[in-house]
């Protein structure tokens, strides 16, 4: 393949992701109060809940490591760039050949999904799941074929593989799923891999395993060239503005990836992956916050519980609900109170999604919704 003809498909695709991209951020605008005097950040006192992100983060080392790095960020950090891969080979258990570093794992989604699109033919994934790569994926001419999960909000892995035809390119799966926070077994999953990534590439979203030590279908990465596995800084590390993610894969695929960068490894500034380094030493500041997710999801879990309200116990930051029983509009009754994030992804559906924050914050919530309960 030319690199010529590489680039100009990389730039393709770089508008293509951007447009899916702005897409998503006029939904998000939509649901936040913007500080008139400065329009860059949100009102303070709004509790945000709509984009799972940690509300701890960053570390404090990942914090000083950022300050610090302002310094050198007038540098190319060549050699940063690939301390950053061999650190992150490490907790894998594979080497920086594996690796390909992108600003936020969402980048990578799009390149992925670029390196399909190139092959000709089609998608195959769950509905509803983590779509903001899909736009940008169309418009390359990789078609999405949209599988229902199962009754009871899983992935329905049985019906990914009857999905998929002759012209199928690329299954992608989250695990745990975004938005309902369910997991596929581990030996279900890794079955599924074996089956489907013998012929097609297996796109594995893994962003919120951390959470739950939810196993990670990294040994397999040797064995199956066409899996490529997704992950992020943005949760436990609490990193998502500072936009570090990876994708692992065989060292082989990691060529041909690499080859639909623009700049292969060169997303994340000198600043953020100062910042993922030091994170990835912070493990006690991990801890603490799998811990709060946990302690705070627990709050919303007996608050839903005794409204009587049906929830997903979740492996996530989030917690996927439904708010048939209850009868005031949830979303509009939180932003009435300052609370922002609990939305739909699902046409004609009463469940929704709301991101797990500090405990007083949970506490917040079901008291807003406890005192509205019996209001009709």
């Amino acid at each position: 393949m030319e690199r010529r003809q590489l680039l100009k498909q990389s730039g393709f695709a770089i508008a293509a992701f951007c447009y899916s991209r702005d897409l998503f951020a006029n939904h998000t605008a939509a649901n936040a109060t913007l500080n008139h005097t400065n329009p860059f950040f949100l009102e303070n006192n709004m509790i945000r809940l709509g984009s799972n992100e940690n509300p701890h983060g960053p570390s404090p080392l990942a914090k000083q490591a950022m300050i610090a790095a302002v310094n050198i960020s007038n540098r190319y950090q060549w050699d940063m760039n690939g301390l950053l891969r061999t650190e992150i080979a490490k907790l894998t258990g594979h080497t920086k050949e594996h690796i390909t570093l992108g600003a936020g794992s969402s980048e990578l989604l799009g390149v992925v999904s670029l390196w399909a699109a190139y092959k000709k033919g089609n998608v195959v994934a769950s509905e509803p799941t983590f779509k903001l790569w899909m736009p940008a994926a169309r418009k390359m001419g990789l078609p999405t074929k949209l599988v229902p999960l199962t009754a009871a909000k899983h992935n329905d892995l049985d019906g990914l593989v009857k999905a998929m035809d002759d012209q199928t390119k690329m299954v992608y799966l989250c695990n745990p799923n975004n938005p309902t926070g369910t997991v596929s077994p581990a030996a279900d999953l890794e079955n599924f891999i074996k089956k489907v990534a013998a012929t097609t590439i297996v796109l594995l979203d893994e962003a919120y395993t951390d959470y739950y030590d939810t196993p990670s279908m990294s040994k397999l990465v040797d064995q199956y060239p066409n899996l490529v596995i997704a992950k992020t800084f943005s949760k436990t590390f609490g990193m998502a503005g500072a936009r570090v993610g990876y994708v692992l894969a065989h060292p082989d695929t990691i060529k041909q990836l690499n080859e639909f960068q623009a700049w292969a490894n060169a997303g994340p500034s000198a600043v953020s992956m100062r910042g993922a380094l030091a994170a990835m030493g912070d493990t006690a500041f991990v801890d603490f916050c799998k811990k709060e997710n946990v302690k705070a999801k627990e709050i919303l879990y007996k608050g839903f519980e005794a409204l009587n309200i049906n929830h997903i116990k979740s492996y996530t930051s989030f917690v996927y609900f439904d708010t048939a029983t209850y009868k005031k509009d949830i979303p509009a009754l939180l932003l009435a109170n300052n609370i922002i994030g609990a939305r739909s992804f699902e046409q004609n559906s009463s469940w929704l999604r709301i991101s797990i924050g500090t405990v007083s914050e949970m506490e917040k919530v079901v008291e807003v919704l406890k005192n509205n309960a019996s209001i009709s």
